[in-house]
């Protein structure tokens, strides 16, 4: 019986240790601090444990960023404006018990396409104008000229035209859909059990091209990207000394998949799909060797490459 006590307590001592490890601690040495590659410590002169162990910031490439960067280069830069790229969903974020009115996904859409339609061929692909910011740019504009006018000698300069877009980038976030796929297991033995539990969200974008000289939507594409959220956890809850005393014990650990970086891949995807569309639809040329996946073999009926581009 003393060896079953001991064994009890072994496992709960394991688990107790293994869950606090994982979490951050105030510590009065940087190598107490436990920092593991990707994080470094912080210091705090004012308290009496001083270093505490943080994730480092960092630049964030998702496979889609990467797919943008080598998109060969265009031979004319088309001029793009990017007015408004809303969340329309009405989506709110899932909270049990209390009214939570954040949204459940990211209000910076604009900002994400227009960082996508930068990244493409490593900013060769498409020159965005300022629209979303236009009122503080025409103020600024008229600062300069005023300014230029009151001080002007034989060396001032006028300022130049301001760009404008030969199309307009207009679309949004168009769904946030929960519990596409929910499951999980678990087991229990002897008052000892574990259970994990995982939940598949997905949200889905739609960017159109509309042309500013007839109002035409000349491209339209809609992308989606799934967010995983999976949750492991174990408890103990057993009787010994004859029941007269009790080990009740409860451990877990969750991970959730980034909204906005799923928000910002089904954007970057589907920039990279309006390139493609646009040149098969004789918008623009997209030099050869690149990636053009439509079909599951990542083949595309409309464009040929190899012996038939060749001949045209």
């Amino acid at each position: 019986m003393a060896m079953v006590r001991n064994l009890h307590i072994l496992i709960v001592s394991v688990i107790f240790m293994t869950g606090c490890a994982q979490m951050p601690q105030w510590s009065e040495l940087p190598n107490d601090a436990h920092c593991i590659s990707g994080k470094d410590y912080i210091w705090d002169k004012f308290k009496e444990k001083k270093y505490l162990c943080v994730e480092n910031p960092e630049v964030v490439r998702m496979p889609s960023y990467v797919q943008l960067l080598e998109v060969p280069p265009a031979k004319t830069m088309p001029v793009v404006a990017v007015y408004d790229f809303q969340d329309k969903t009405g989506q709110r974020k899932a909270r049990d018990g209390i009214a939570d009115f954040s949204t459940a996904v990211s209000q910076g859409g604009t900002e994400l396409l227009i960082d996508a339609l930068k990244t493409a061929g490593k900013g060769t692909w498409f020159r965005v104008v300022e629209r979303q910011g236009i009122d503080n740019l025409v103020r600024e504009r008229q600062i300069v000229r005023s300014t230029r006018q009151e001080y002007a000698d034989d060396k001032s300069q006028g300022l130049g035209p301001l760009l404008f877009a030969g199309m307009i980038i207009e679309g949004g976030i168009i769904g946030y859909d929960t519990n596409i796929q929910t499951g999980g297991r678990g087991a229990r033995t002897l008052g000892i059990g574990f259970t994990r539990q995982y939940r598949q969200d997905v949200v889905t974008v739609s960017i159109r091209a509309v042309s500013v000289l007839t109002g035409e939507v000349l491209l339209n594409v809609q992308t989606k990207k799934t967010v995983l959220s999976y949750g492991s956890g174990g408890d103990v809850f057993r009787f010994h000394e004859q029941g007269t005393k009790l080990i009740e014990y409860e451990d877990g650990v969750g991970n959730n998949e980034n909204v906005t970086y799923a928000v910002r891949t089904a954007i970057e995807a589907g920039v990279l799909e309006l390139i493609y569309q646009g040149h098969d639809r004789g918008l623009w040329k997209v030099s050869d060797g690149h990636r053009h996946p439509h079909l599951s073999d990542g083949t595309n009926d409309a464009h040929h490459i190899g012996e038939k581009e060749e001949n045209e």
